[in-house]
């Protein structure tokens, strides 16, 4: 196995890649990246090397969005032309497929990248990071997204360890159709979603830090994750997530978020790369988790057994939304079964928990050994309810209710509460309110 330690003049992106690629045809091998500020445009990360980031070694991304294209041309390993598209970002009202998300797509760039590899890491010591630096890109995502800090296409045994993404110009982590994913000790500073999922499997994520202006954990279609022992602070959601067995524990959700969702800029501040700043306007953590399901990939199966125990949500607007009526684009496409909340403290809440199913397949809902504290004068339900099968309160208090209808529902369903308290509501309480069958769902 090589060691290679990469010296360069001025941009290090060549040096880089010869050293990979070196370690690459040698059968496998370690690239250290010594300390310092290291300017590169972008490099692909080959089977059997890991990049390592020294103490304090700084990769500093490019500002120019087509310097992320030459990928396009490696003669190492040559990209396959089905991962090929010219097909750029448009918005949901008007798309007609995903194109813009093949591997190759210019949406899929990134400051790293690894396609069809094996056997790989990033791997960075005390003071080492990626900055993405808001890359502008006029036909990006929303029309100001830029590359990806990094972005991997079927991948397997990953692992990701101990460095900080901040600034990234769309995704820190963009991970796709990949298999035993590692992810430790990773920081995201800004930018947007922390670390997101597309049909993955097999995945770890450990003792993380993320505070970013997107979703802190995203993704679709994963089968086999594990959340422990993260901090998450957003100005969206801590989790956009879908997928089955799925099981986050111990981990703090905390708002308001630190930097702003940047499609709050004005164009110029994107195009000047404006460093998001603290506080503002929309930077309120919207729910702790939000049930995502779109068509940006085929999805294996139904979600569920999706459990979520021994966490703290402080400042969070919603503790969990699942709207499949179809007025969400985020959750079209396959329904949720069931989802479980256990040993959560909640404080801070300030709308109703959403459990809106699909009528052929309705959703059942645990909640236990909970408590639930809404934010002062907040008047407003515990939950809507809709299409569900099941809701089942065990040892759950809720304070400063402010209402004096806990339960909406829009449909039939079975509610068991068991050892279920409001301490703080003193006035006449009704349990359950029933709305007719017909109700628009609002």
């Amino acid at each position: 196995m090589k060691t290679i330690c990469v010296t360069y003049h001025t941009d290090a992106t060549q040096a880089m890649q010869n050293a990979i690629d070196t370690c690459f045809l040698a059968g496998g091998g370690v690239v250290e990246i010594p300390a310092g500020d290291h300017h590169i445009r972008s490099i692909r990360l080959r089977s059997n090397v890991t990049l390592h980031l020294l103490e304090d070694a700084h990769l500093i991304a490019s500002r120019d969005p087509e310097d992320y294209m030459a990928f396009l041309g490696d003669t190492l390993e040559p990209i396959p032309e089905e991962y090929k598209t010219d097909a750029v970002w448009t918005p949901m009202q008007v798309r007609k497929n995903y194109d813009h998300m093949l591997p190759a797509a210019r949406w899929s760039n990134a400051v790293i990248r690894a396609l069809d590899a094996e056997n790989i890491a990033i791997i960075g010591e005390t003071g080492a990071y990626i900055d993405g630096r808001d890359t502008y890109d006029e036909i990006g995502e929303e029309l100001y997204r830029g590359p990806h800090a990094i972005s991997m296409f079927f991948c397997k045994n990953v692992r990701l360890e101990g460095y900080r993404v901040q600034n990234s110009a769309n995704w820190a982590h963009a991970i796709f159709q990949s298999q035993d994913i590692t992810a430790r000790n990773l920081t995201v500073r800004a930018g947007h979603d922390g670390i997101h999922l597309t049909s993955c499997d097999h995945v770890t994520i450990t003792d993380c830090d993320f505070q970013t202006g997107d979703d802190c954990v995203a993704g679709v279609d994963n089968i086999d994750v594990t959340v422990k022992n993260c901090k998450l602070n957003t100005a969206c959601s801590g989790f956009r997530f879908g997928g089955r067995n799925v099981h986050i524990s111990e981990c703090e959700f905390y708002g308001p978020g630190r930097y702003l969702f940047r499609g709050s800029l004005s164009v110029e501040e994107k195009r000047l790369g404006v460093i998001s700043p603290s506080g503002g306007h929309r930077n309120n953590m919207l729910s702790a988790f939000l049930y995502y399901a779109d068509f940006s990939r085929p999805i294996r199966g139904n979600a569920g057994n999706i459990v979520i125990e021994n966490c703290t949500f402080r400042n969070v607007d919603r503790f969990l939304e699942y709207n499949f009526s179809g007025s969400n684009y985020w959750q079209r496409n396959k329904p949720l079964e069931d989802v479980t909340f256990r040993g959560i403290r909640a404080e801070g809440i300030k709308m109703p928990l959403v459990l809106y199913g699909d009528p052929k397949v309705k959703a059942s809902l645990l909640v236990e050994d909970t408590t639930i504290a809404f934010a002062p004068d907040i008047p407003c339900a515990l939950f809507h309810l809709c299409h569900f099968e099941r809701v089942t309160l065990r040892r759950v208090e809720v304070k400063n209710v402010q209402s004096p209808v806990l339960i909406k529902r829009w449909s039939e369903g079975e509610i068991i509460a068991e050892d279920f308290t409001y301490p703080d509501y003193t006035g006449k309480f009704e349990e359950l309110t029933t709305e007719p069958f017909t109700c628009e769902w609002i």
